[in-house]
């Protein structure tokens, strides 16, 4: 069931009324159903497998809070990750293994014909995978107290608005929101209308207006002059920011509406001034999973530079595969995880230059100019690495970026103005909500004749602007 589609504003309808009818515990088992059916109406023979990941981690967590024992607790967990990442690596990976090692093979002339199973996609997995996995560390970590109702546990799991792409939530954060009678404030009405409505706008005149420009730019790179396969990769960029950033507006203002605060996963991320502050800005639920999960794990930056890098590296080789089964993903992640380790040993040998830091610390017009011309390399170079999350395949992303660097000529008026004009509106929006807590361009204290008006002219757009066709999420995939 798509967000952008009539069948999920009668269910949000639906849902909402008997919400509102309902006692706490009720309410939660009520969620939960409508859960399972909003993840069943992709394909209900998946919904299995959430309910192996939730029945397993629940009594795994159980079993970690029974036992003082550390090697015991820690078998507990290896069940609950196996579990987890075995079920994961079936389903996301076990066709992209299986081909590769064929090729492989096959490069020291050891031919063999690899059997595919052609596996689908169960929708979400790698989300509510990590958010799973997440509980069970974190009781094993002693920084969560295991859950003794399974059914809260259960809507945990499977929470509709954010189960298919997130945010990634932390138990610490969600479940205590679950467990708790919760009252629907006006507060929680007025944002979460907002984002719901800045959410379809993102999503259908940003990302689905610039989308079939997108698809033909990359589905045929040989045919465009270097200009316009540049206005194909800066508008992919828009495309997934919209989309994405969309996707998660609608889940949080869906969520506000039953009292529930789920995490801002995005805060104007192409205004980052560099790679590693990009990170904090953009899929901020996975950043910091993978940060606190994996990069920490591995040992952070505590054993010198050298071994830094290398988690670095390592942490940003599986975020690109864990967005899919792919060389390109992985080779997306690498590349963002060689720039980050360049950008900390320049920030590193900036702050032991006085003369660096005297420059970075400059205020007044330089400090801006500074600023901004952070900000326009580092979206250029995500820009240019979004290539290969895009491209189809490594030959593809070969010519794309070919087609970038030759046959440099003057675009047509009217690509540039659409280019410039959906840039435009972009960087408006994201300005606007620099200051808000709420990641809104809207003022806390406007008028309500102001938002009434602001709401008229969004809807209106979305209703003549906005893609008739309704297009899935591209985070659906992942």
């Amino acid at each position: 069931m798509l967000f952008n589609s009539v069948e999920f504003v009668v269910f949000l309808v639906v849902v909402r009324i008997l919400y509102g009818l309902l006692a706490h515990r009720k309410q939660n088992l009520m969620l939960l159903a409508a859960s399972y059916v909003f993840y069943g109406w992709w394909d209900w023979r998946f919904l299995f497998l959430i309910a192996i990941s939730t029945v397993v981690d629940y009594f795994c967590a159980l079993e970690i809070g029974r036992r003082s024992d550390a090697t015991a607790r820690k078998r507990v967990l290896l069940i609950s990750l196996c579990s987890n990442l075995g079920i994961l690596g079936f389903f996301k990976y076990f066709d992209f293994f299986v081909e590769s090692a064929s090729v492989l093979l096959d490069s020291f002339g050891m031919p063999v014909s690899p059997t595919l199973l052609g596996i689908v996609l169960p929708v979400g997995i790698s989300f509510y995978t990590f958010q799973t996995m997440g509980y069970t560390i974190d009781v094993y970590r002693g920084h969560q107290e295991p859950m003794k109702r399974f059914d809260s546990f259960a809507l945990y799991v499977a929470y509709f608005p954010q189960l298919v792409a997130g945010p990634i939530e932390r138990s610490q954060r969600l479940l205590p929101q679950i467990e708790r009678p919760r009252h629907v404030t006006r507060e929680d009405w007025n944002l979460g209308l907002q984002l719901i409505v800045f959410g379809f706008f993102k999503k259908l005149c940003i990302a689905d207006g610039v989308a079939p420009y997108v698809d033909r730019a990359f589905a045929h790179p040989g045919e465009l002059s270097g200009p316009e396969m540049l206005f194909g990769v800066y508008l992919f960029a828009l495309q997934i920011y919209g989309d994405f950033a969309g996707y998660t507006n609608i889940a949080r203002g869906t969520s506000r509406l039953f009292g529930i605060r789920l995490t801002t996963n995005f805060r104007q991320p192409y205004l980052a001034t560099s790679i590693t502050e990009f990170w904090r800005r953009w899929h901020i639920s996975l950043s910091t999973w993978l940060r606190d999960y994996l990069y920490i794990p591995l040992g952070g930056n505590r054993s010198g530079a050298l071994f830094t890098y290398r988690n670095l590296g390592i942490t940003m080789l599986l975020g690109g595969l864990w967005h899919g089964a792919s060389w390109n993903f992985v080779i997306w992640g690498g590349l963002h995880g060689l720039a980050l380790a360049v950008h900390r040993l320049w920030d590193a040998n900036r702050r032991r230059d006085p003369s660096s830091r005297a420059v970075t610390e400059r205020r007044g017009a330089m400090a801006t100019l500074s600023r901004w011309i952070g900000v326009a390399a580092t979206f250029n170079l995500v820009c240019l690495l979004w290539v290969f999350f895009r491209a189809a395949d490594l030959p593809s992303s070969i010519r794309i970026l070919t087609t970038l660097f030759t046959n440099w000529e003057a675009p047509s008026l009217l690509l540039t103005s659409t280019c410039l004009g959906f840039l435009g509106v972009n960087l408006l929006l994201d300005l606007a909500a620099r200051d808000n807590a709420e990641a809104l361009p809207v003022p806390a204290n406007w008028s309500p004749w102001l938002s009434g008006l602001l709401y008229a002219a969004l809807i209106l757009a979305i209703s003549f602007i906005g893609d008739s066709n309704v297009r899935p999420f591209i985070y659906f995939q992942f």
